[in-house]
């Protein structure tokens, strides 16, 4: 059964309030990964499409129609948001599938939790606190946060939708103004979010959209010398480039969630080796494994590997593989031809390198016309294979095993990235001892996580060539704040 119909609205720059034609005489065709038809056509984008764009938001900034309203007036007008990305949540869902594979059946880092981040930050509008100083008997010093201005909102194809409000939604409860660039493989949602803005009563300017290359678009907006923040999601390699813009340009701010090689650890203590094997299978396979902080390096202490192995391998073998638009489809295509070649040479590659493949490693489907990989499993991996440091993001796991915690902590901290870690343990001094060695976020399970935990209200900050500054909660929405110190001498 397929989903529900979609939005078919040509995609195009989304300012003051409305669709214009783009300036760029170029165009990209973009694919549906699941069977390599072409799905639509979108612009290039160009300089003059993104100085508008930049125009529009920077002149709702200085006159203040969204950052001097009461700031109940903006929690209400991102509720009202919050409430219609959730009305629209199954199109929203079937526009990311159509474009770039995540299937409809897939719950996490959908439409639904998309609206749930602009709810906590709708709350937190009126709730993030200034400071005042104690100072002497001639003076009175305070320091507020005020907003930073235009935040241009740069985000990866992935997860369409949820990626998007994890930028946008911080941004606009901080009080800024919003230049939103989405993928060129996935554009869709992104204007479908902005009209959905505007119908909320977010005012007209304030929520902008360029689709577009990135080496256009994206670089565009990282040059220009009126946006006052770049927030970017995506691989390394262009995080990098966004710090290099911002130093040729304004020194704007630069908030970056890069690439990652995240490790599973599991300890032989006492872990329901069952419950670790299905969230670790169950992690990988979420998405295709196109996650950046997927737990794609399996450590496992040594007297317990064949047994992991064996029950993630099982576990992988029970997807429904299909069609992202089929509401019975568990494991969808990769994103485009380019990343399941990728993804294969990776494979490729760890044979080369002596790896011993477990389960997968075959393309398939291809009658179908789209990008599928099987789920994949290598052994025997070398610490310092490629496929156990380079990111793949693809359904690839690379087994590794340890003999002892000393072992695990160096392996762990082995590649460039630090992004997260998983930790699987019964024993509390392990899981202490683990948490405060191993360099990224750190999540320990003694059991399998249920639950939400803090919610929305969790925040993380990457280390290592992963990114840099926070996201995610109070501490990610005053990323978006600046301090301003006040200091009055009156005598």
């Amino acid at each position: 059964m397929n989903s529900t119909s979609q939005t078919t609205e040509p995609v195009a720059p989304f300012v003051d309030g409305s669709v214009f034609t783009s300036q760029s005489d170029a165009t990209i065709d973009v694919t549906n990964p699941s069977n390599g038809q072409r799905l639509l056509t979108i612009p290039a984008g160009s300089d003059t499409d993104v100085d508008r764009a930049v125009i529009s938001a920077r002149r709702a900034f200085e006159d203040g129609r969204w950052s001097e309203t009461p700031p109940a007036t903006r929690k209400k007008a991102l509720h009202r948001w919050a409430d219609l990305i959730t009305a629209d949540a199954t199109n929203l869902d079937a526009l990311d599938a159509g474009e770039m594979g995540k299937p409809v059946s897939t719950g996490a880092f959908s439409a639904l939790a998309a609206a749930e981040l602009v709810r906590f930050n709708a709350e937190a509008v009126d709730k993030v606190m200034g400071d005042v100083y104690n100072s002497d008997r001639h003076s009175f010093v305070a320091q507020r946060r005020v907003p930073r201005g235009v935040v241009a909102a740069v985000v990866p194809w992935n997860f369409p939708t949820f990626n998007a409000m994890l930028k946008v939604a911080p941004a606009l409860a901080a009080g800024n103004c919003v230049v939103l660039k989405p993928s060129e493989l996935s554009s869709r949602s992104a204007l479908r979010l902005a009209q959905l803005a505007l119908q909320a009563g977010v005012p007209q300017s304030v929520l902008n959209m360029v689709p577009g290359l990135g080496e256009i678009v994206g670089r565009a907006l990282g040059l220009h010398k009126d946006v006052d923040m770049v927030a970017f999601t995506g691989s390394t390699e262009v995080g990098k480039l966004m710090l290099q813009y911002a130093g040729q340009s304004n020194m704007k701010t630069v908030a970056a969630e890069c690439g990652g090689k995240s490790p599973q650890i599991v300890f032989a203590d006492g872990v329901d080796l069952d419950a670790a094997s299905d969230v670790i299978a169950g992690f990988l396979l979420v998405n295709q494994g196109q996650i950046c902080s997927v737990g794609s390096r399996l450590l496992v202490h040594r007297s317990i590997e064949d047994a992991m192995v064996q029950k993630i391998t099982t576990r992988m073998k029970r997807i429904v593989m299909g069609d992202a638009l089929d509401t019975h489809t568990t494991f969808g295509p990769l994103v485009s031809a380019k990343q399941c070649e990728r993804v294969m040479r990776y494979i490729e590659g760890a044979h080369a390198e002596g790896a011993q493949l477990a389960v997968g490693g075959r393309r398939v489907r291809q009658e179908s016309g789209g990008f599928f990989v099987e789920p994949t499993v290598f052994r025997n991996v070398l610490p310092t294979a490629r496929i156990a440091q380079e990111e793949i993001f693809g359904p690839v796991l690379s087994v590794i095993p340890f003999d002892d915690e000393a072992e695990a902590i160096r392996i762990a901290n082995s590649t460039i990235y630090g992004l997260a870690a998983y930790v699987w343990t019964a024993n509390l001094s392990t899981g202490m001892r683990m948490a405060k060695a191993i360099r990224s976020m750190v999540l320990v399970n003694a059991v399998a996580p249920v639950g939400e935990g803090p919610g929305q209200a969790g925040s993380w900050e990457p280390t290592g060539q992963s990114g840099i500054g926070a996201e995610g909660g109070l501490a990610g929405l005053e990323s978006y704040l600046r301090r301003q110190l006040v200091w009055f001498n009156h005598g």
